[in-house]
């Protein structure tokens, strides 16, 4: 299985990238004067973290047939000082919403995502340090 994107260049630092779905997301990065209209690549990583684990959390604790959360993740890249910068330790903290939360099967949900299923995780850990918190939020 392969995954293909095209991505063109719209002017500026302004970057347009399609997806296998079909979908498309804009990139460019601070360039002073003028307004920020995308998403930045590094930061985008980010976000491929958490909606990559987020999918699988859900998707499993769906299965174990729990409903009764609000889930919202937090991700905190550290970059190094020097060229290529790139991100050396990433933190992701799941934060569950609710009442009664089953923290059992959330913390069971969680380490599957991150043991097993969590394909981004996984590429991260390949150069990067990768912390995980679970917190629970009772309403």
């Amino acid at each position: 299985m392969s995954h293909k994107i095209t991505t063109n260049w719209k002017g500026n630092m302004l970057f347009d990238s399609d997806n296998p779905s079909g979908h498309h997301v804009l990139m460019d990065t601070d360039v002073e004067g003028k307004a920020r209209e995308g998403l930045s690549p590094k930061a985008l990583m980010l976000s491929s973290l958490a909606g990559c684990s987020g999918l699988d959390v859900v998707s499993i604790l769906d299965k174990m047939k729990i409903d009764n959360y609000d889930l919202k993740m937090e991700v905190d890249g550290l970059l190094t000082d020097e060229h290529p910068k790139y991100y050396h330790t990433v933190i992701l903290d799941y934060h569950f919403t609710g009442k009664d939360l089953n923290q059992e099967k959330i913390n069971r949900a969680v380490q599957l995502s991150i043991e097993k299923y969590c394909g981004v995780m996984e590429m991260f850990r390949r150069f990067a340090e990768v912390k995980t918190n679970v917190h629970f939020h009772n309403k």
